[in-house]
């Protein structure tokens, strides 16, 4: 992987949206992630409300049964960690706004409340903690909140990893054992015991996370349900084009032929939005949308062939590219380089008040450059950066990411 491969990716990873010039999908993008992280601040304030009220009633129980030296002894850790919570929250409640292109923002915040929950794990009792239940009230709200299965699955990881660290560390005595009314310490030192449990939380925590993401794909299943055509350009939506996708890769890894994907970007139209307005902008998507259906041979409008066109978000057009008309086979990658040419070339014909565009697009190919859905989309889409940063109005290939070809 090239240098300035690997710092594209780092910096999607990082960033919501990567443009300098932010489209108007890269500004609802960044509302959306704002919102997302006041909503894991305000729950964060419910929970912190929940354990200070479970803490003043423990405590109050606990009082009838222990010396009140012990009592606050056995409170100080976790009164800490609550203020603690408290600290950061605040800090996130008067800063979020100001971080809302960081797509990590919330990992960061999740990944800080298992690390917390983890401490008092150790805290209250070790392997006998009822304290890691707590856990999975993050997993469900990472479910809710977070865009990727993968984000929450992480999470389950991550707590996983620290609940093996601090069972182990007390097991083999790098750690003593915090003791607390009603537990036993001889159990941490029995290795069954110890094993079990932990497999225990272990299962828990993956089952939370399978139960939470799964509910919140029914629950948005309307969503994923939604129209097949985008209403401003009469093409295939993006959620259309993401399952068509996932079919067209299936059929081509059983019956091992080609496929490519090719990533189109007006350039600078965020500049042609604020110069001739946003109506003027929806008239040339609804250009470019005709000049895409125009290239990739349609009937009345309507597709007669495997390709797909569809507006992938904002000013973005993707193409899934499977037949090839002329030779009337699987295209192979010269013909997927003719096409994105073609592509460029219609679009840049494309005219509005006598006002043009030009368009850089990104192309990839299965399996040369991807094996799976989101890798072909990857790959296409670091293509796609790749003639943006050329200058725009060329075609970057994949397997040739640094010679951007057609400028």
């Amino acid at each position: 992987m090239t240098p300035l491969r690997l710092r594209k990716r780092i910096l999607r990873a990082i960033r919501v949206t990567w443009r300098e010039e932010l489209t108007r999908q890269d500004v609802e993008a960044l509302q959306a992630n704002i919102r997302r992280v006041g909503l894991v601040i305000k729950l964060r304030w419910a929970l912190v409300a929940v354990l200070t009220l479970y803490s003043i009633v423990g405590g109050l129980l606990y009082s009838a049964h222990i010396p009140a030296g012990q009592l606050r002894q056995l409170m100080a850790v976790p009164a800490a960690a609550l203020a603690f919570v408290v600290l950061y929250n605040t800090f996130y409640q008067l800063t979020y706004r100001r971080f809302g292109n960081l797509a990590v923002f919330n990992n960061v915040q999740l990944a800080l409340d298992v690390l917390v929950v983890t401490l008092l794990v150790y805290y209250s009792g070790g392997p006998a903690s009822w304290f890691w239940t707590v856990i999975s009230l993050f997993i469900l709200e990472s479910a809710f909140i977070m865009q990727r299965p993968a984000d929450t699955w992480g999470l389950a990881a991550f707590a996983s990893v620290l609940l093996a660290i601090v069972i182990a560390a007390e097991f083999w005595g790098l750690l003593p054992h915090q003791e607390i009314p009603f537990s036993r310490a001889e159990l941490n030192n029995d290795a069954t015991y110890v094993l079990v449990r932990y497999l225990w939380q272990v299962t828990v925590l993956a089952g939370t996370a399978s139960i939470a993401i799964i509910g919140t794909r029914a629950l948005t299943a309307d969503e994923s349900a939604e129209t097949l055509i985008d209403p401003v350009t009469s093409l295939y939506s993006r959620s259309f084009f993401r399952r068509a996708l996932n079919s067209e890769v299936s059929r081509a890894r059983r019956s091992r032929r080609a496929l490519h994907v090719l990533l189109l970007d007006i350039d600078r139209f965020g500049e042609f939005n604020r110069r001739f307005g946003i109506d003027t902008g929806d008239e040339m998507l609804k250009c470019a949308s005709k000049a895409v259906l125009d290239t990739l041979e349609v009937v009345g409008g309507i597709e007669i062939t495997g390709n797909v066109a569809s507006r992938y978000g904002g000013e973005e057009f993707a193409i899934l590219f499977v037949e090839d008309l002329p030779t009337d086979s699987a295209p192979d990658a010269a013909a997927a380089h003719r096409l994105a040419e073609n592509l460029r070339t219609a679009l840049g014909a494309c005219r509005v008040n006598d006002a043009g565009i030009t368009v850089s697009v990104g192309v990839a190919s299965f399996p040369t450059d991807g094996e799976s859905p989101e890798e072909l989309i990857e790959a296409a889409d670091e293509a796609l950066i790749l003639a943006i940063e050329a200058g725009g109005d060329c075609v970057s290939v994949a397997a040739h990411p640094v010679v951007p070809v057609g400028a």
